[in-house]
This record gives structure tokens, C-alpha cells and sequence, in this order.
């Protein structure tokens, strides 16, 4: 494939960016239109897994599989828009490494909990964790957002984030 693509591309000056590296001389290079495709499939293949692991909620074991795999296609979706090496670099900004670093945590939490330790609660505890640095994770990218959540939560319980 890659032998193909170099063939297709030799003699062109005009390369398109490449998927892994910005100098990445045509290898794994995608086109804009194929860029956003990539993002639509991983994105709706990890909202079709995390909906389908609603319906074996009462199973917390495949629960937990199918909504934290559901979750890295998700969030990992946007790597195909900007970039992996690009997507890793926002991912632990200093604005964001904590509830980056929470995030990863928690999803190998979950899935130790669910595929190893096969403990349901743990899997449960695990999975909620995982959803709430999911959430200030997202936050992080929408302009004072967290600052919001952070006064709501002083207004409504009297304790801050």
C-alpha cells in the first residue's frame, strides 16, 4: 500500500499533511474528505458501543468493556481531524493533563476491574470515575466552562472542583 501511494505521489510536489507526522513524505497522508469520514466512523462506532453497552448494563463486566472502548474510539476520533501527534499534545496541555491523566487512569481501572478482577462494584465505581474526567476533560476545551461547573458546584453543595 504504501509502495502505491508513493507511486501515485512521485512527482507531485503537493502532498497532502500526513496522518502520523506533518513531514510524513505520504505515508498514511489522507485527504480532508478522507480525514472526516475517519472521524465520522470512529465517532459513531464509539457512540453505537457506548449505547450498546446501555443495553447490557446489568452485566457489569461487558458493561464496562463496551462503554470504556466506546469511550477511547470517542475521544480518539478527533486524532483523525488534527492529528495524532497533535491530538496527544492538546490531550497534556497544562490545562488539561490532570483530567487527562485521570481519564486514562480510570479507563484502565475500569477495564482491570471488569476483564481481571471481575469485581462488579469496583467496575461500577470505576466506570462513574471514568465518566466524570471524561466530562471535565471535555470541559477543559469549551472557554471557562469548568470555571462554571466550579461555581455551580460551590452555589449548589457548598464544595468546589
Amino acid at each position: 500500500m504504501w509502495k502505491l501511494n508513493e507511486s501515485m505521489l512521485e512527482g507531485n510536489e503537493e502532498r497532502g499533511d500526513g496522518f502520523l507526522d506533518d513531514e510524513s513524505d505520504g505515508f498514511c497522508s489522507l485527504s480532508p474528505m478522507q480525514r472526516v469520514y475517519g472521524f465520522a466512523a470512529c465517532l459513531v462506532a464509539g457512540l453505537v458501543c457506548m449505547i450498546l453497552s446501555l443495553i447490557v448494563f446489568a452485566k457489569p463486566i461487558k458493561f464496562a468493556a463496551l462503554f470504556t472502548f466506546g469511550n477511547v474510539l470517542a475521544v480518539g476520533s478527533t486524532a483523525f481531524l488534527i492529528g495524532p501527534r497533535q491530538q496527544i499534545g492538546m490531550m497534556f496541555d497544562s490545562v488539561r493533563v490532570y483530567a487527562t491523566s485521570i481519564y486514562l487512569g480510570c479507563v484502565v481501572i475500569a477495564l482491570i476491574c471488569a476483564l481481571w478482577i471481575h469485581n462488579k462494584i469496583l467496575t461500577i465505581l470505576a466506570i462513574i470515575c471514568e465518566f466524570c474526567a471524561l466530562i471535565w476533560y471535555s470541559l477543559s476545551y469549551i472557554p471557562f466552562a469548568r470555571r462554571m461547573v466550579s461555581g455551580l458546584m460551590v452555589r449548589l453543595w457548598d464544595t468546589e472542583l
